[in-house]
C-alpha cells in the first residue's frame, strides 16, 4: 500500500522553544517543536491533550527563518492528533488558525 502525502504545505524539521497553554493551565508548558509549517506545528508534550482542544503557543523564530532578527509569534489553534513517540512522550499536531507577532 502506498502512503500519499496529504499535507498542503511543506513541513520543516525545526526544534524551536515553544510555550504552550490550553487555557486550563495557569502556567504555559515549556517544550520544543518537532516540525513547523505555515499551517501547523508539531510539539512535544508530557501531558495528554485531546483532539479539538484549543491551544495557544508562543514560538521564538530565529534569524535564520526571519532573515532579520529573532521574533516571537503567538499562535492560536487546536489539536488535530496525538502520537506517542516513546515512554509517555507525546507528539501533538496542532493547526494554526491565526497568529500575531509580539513586540520586543
Amino acid at each position: 500500500m502506498m502512503n500519499t502525502e496529504k499535507r498542503a504545505t511543506r513541513r520543516f524539521s525545526l526544534q524551536l522553544p515553544v510555550a504552550v497553554s490550553t487555557g486550563s493551565t495557569s502556567e504555559p508548558a515549556q517544550t520544543e517543536t518537532r516540525d513547523v509549517s505555515s499551517r501547523g506545528v508539531c510539539f512535544y508534550s508530557d501531558a495528554p491533550l485531546e483532539p479539538g482542544t484549543n491551544v495557544e503557543f508562543v514560538l521564538m523564530l530565529p534569524p535564520e527563518i526571519t532573515l532579520t532578527e529573532s521574533m516571537q509569534v503567538r499562535c492560536f489553534g487546536h489539536v488535530l492528533r496525538i502520537d506517542e513517540v516513546n515512554a509517555g512522550k507525546l507528539a501533538v499536531a496542532a493547526r494554526i488558525e491565526r497568529y500575531e507577532f509580539l513586540p520586543k
